[in-house]
C-alpha cells in the first residue's frame, strides 16, 4: 500500500488547535478525506476521521490499523503541510 496523493488545505483560525483537514488517496484507489491536523503540546499530529455516537463518544470511521501505517499517514500528511509554509 502506498500514499499516492496528499492534499492539506490549511485553517488558520485563533486560539485553534486545528490547523488543517487532510485528504489521502492510497493506490490510486482508494481516499480517506476529513484527516484533522491538531497541534498537540509539543508538536502537529493527525486525527483520523470520526463521528459522534448516540452516547456522545468519539469513533473514528477510519483509521490505521498498526503504528508503521499510521506514522506513513502521519509523515506524508505533515510534509505536505509544512511544505505549504515554505512555498
Amino acid at each position: 500500500m502506498q500514499i499516492t496523493s496528499v492534499s492539506v488545505h490549511k485553517i488558520e483560525k485563533e486560539n485553534s488547535r486545528m490547523k488543517g483537514i487532510a485528504s489521502v488517496v492510497l493506490d490510486n484507489s482508494f481516499a480517506v478525506h476529513d484527516i484533522r491536523i491538531i497541534e498537540g503540546e509539543n508538536s502537529l499530529f493527525i486525527a483520523m476521521p470520526s463521528r459522534k455516537t448516540a452516547t456522545g463518544d468519539y469513533r473514528d470511521i477510519a483509521h490505521p490499523i498498526n503504528q508503521d501505517v499510521r506514522k506513513m499517514f502521519e509523515d506524508a500528511i505533515l510534509e505536505e503541510y509544512n511544505k505549504q509554509d515554505s512555498e
